[in-house]
């Protein structure tokens, strides 16, 4: 069985191995609540995992150490595997999903695992794991269903105590359930006044539908941009944690997630991946009552695709207001694109394309469309200019 114990005797075995990670201050992500920011995504490998994968390797027999491991994962849990692996003298095989971005495949090989691409996503990386496993006579290290593995991850718990002794709340993302499962079991055991908070994306509810239902759900499919939370089953060891424990599990669109990412990165110059931002985006969009409450974000992991952040940032200025398209119905004639600048400009609109259309068969004959994309300050911003485009005549679509 789990036991605070156990949380206890990970903390001094991974002591020199895993940061003891800075909790900051976060003012500007959400009026009215004290926020702070756990930052895991600063962690070695980039992302909590390793706590929970250093842990269980430690207990390993000599036997299942000679076999050597294997684990499947969306990318986090195998770079902590791998560098457990590489730390011991252990052979290490990972299995990823096709999909995993590939600076965290490459991240896992460079800590010296054999890496096995899987065609689908988590759970048929797992699948096929456990295939290898039976053949191979590895060991399996579970990414999350394992007692010495959420014990390794409520070690968080133990220095949020420590650093926030006054803490009200935690808001901590969920995939498989294995880091929520550590850090409430941990908390509700020595502070039981804590709230905890559990967040999933839209796209993967598959935590959320379990509980709220009462046993444990697979998901047919999963999608979301936060790929380490993209888990179609949870575990029955997690799932019964969390049921227990946590207070209450929200989720998060694409958009709140793009948002959140952006809002890291702008105000508080740290890059999470989107599994890492979803604490934020639910504190940030109000899924959960965090009003005069000390409350700490988990930023579970940094490890996002470099060529998948551009696509988030645009999403993310979009979901903020900082940018906007406009679609203009203006008569074709001299001086309407003139004076369409004018009233972007005096209102402090920035013009970064423009594209200029003869109009359709189904238009006016003397009609044109204007496409406009602007940078803007918040939503506020664009409903000046809109109005005033509108108020000088123009028609907008």
């Amino acid at each position: 069985m789990l036991t605070i114990d156990n949380v206890y005797r990970a903390q001094e075995v991974l002591k020199g191995v895993a940061r003891k990670t800075d909790v900051i201050y976060a003012p500007k992500l959400k009026a009215g609540a004290q926020l702070y920011l756990k930052t895991e995504n600063l962690q070695i490998t980039g992302s909590f995992k390793v706590r929970g994968a250093y842990y269980k390797m430690s207990k390993l027999s000599e036997e299942e150490k000679a076999r050597g491991v294997i684990a499947c994962s969306a990318g986090n849990h195998a770079q902590g595997v791998a560098l457990a692996a590489q730390k011991n003298g252990i052979k290490s095989v990972i299995c990823l999903p096709d999909g995993a971005p590939i600076s965290k495949v490459e991240a896992t090989k460079s800590y010296g695992a054999e890496v096995c691409l899987v065609e689908g996503v988590y759970d048929d990386a797992y699948q096929k794991a456990l295939q290898l496993r039976d053949e191979m006579g590895y060991t399996f290290i579970h990414p999350f269903n394992d007692e010495d593995v959420i014990a390794g991850q409520g070690t968080i718990a133990l220095e949020l105590i420590e650093q926030l002794p006054d803490l009200d709340a935690v808001l901590v993302p969920i995939g498989g359930g294995g880091l929520i499962s550590g850090i409430a079991f941990t908390l509700k055991t020595i502070k039981p006044n804590i709230k905890v908070y559990g967040v999933q994306a839209l796209g993967a509810p598959s935590m959320k539908n379990s509980v709220d239902n009462g046993a444990i759900e697979e998901l047919p499919s999963v999608s979301t941009i936060a790929d380490g939370i993209a888990v179609k089953k949870p575990g029955n060891l997690t799932y019964e944690l969390c049921r227990q424990y946590v207070d209450e599990i929200v989720t998060v669109s694409e958009d709140e997630i793009s948002a959140a990412i952006l809002a890291l990165m702008e105000k508080h110059k740290l890059v999470t991946e989107g599994a890492g931002a979803v604490g934020v985006a639910a504190a940030m969009f109000g899924k959960v009552d965090l009003t005069d409450k000390k409350a700490v974000c988990l930023l579970s992991g940094g490890n996002i695709d470099v060529n998948i952040l551009s696509r988030v940032i645009k999403r993310g200025l979009l979901m903020s207001g900082r940018s906007c398209q406009l679609l203009i119905e203006l008569q074709d004639k001299p001086g309407q694109l003139k004076d369409v600048s004018r009233i972007i400009a005096d209102l402090g609109g920035n013009v970064i394309s423009v594209h200029h259309e003869r109009a359709n068969e189904a238009a006016d004959i003397n009609g044109c469309y204007l496409h406009i994309e602007l940078e803007t300050r918040n939503y506020e911003h664009i409903h000046s200019i809109r109005q005033a485009l509108k108020d000088f005549g123009f028609k907008l679509l």
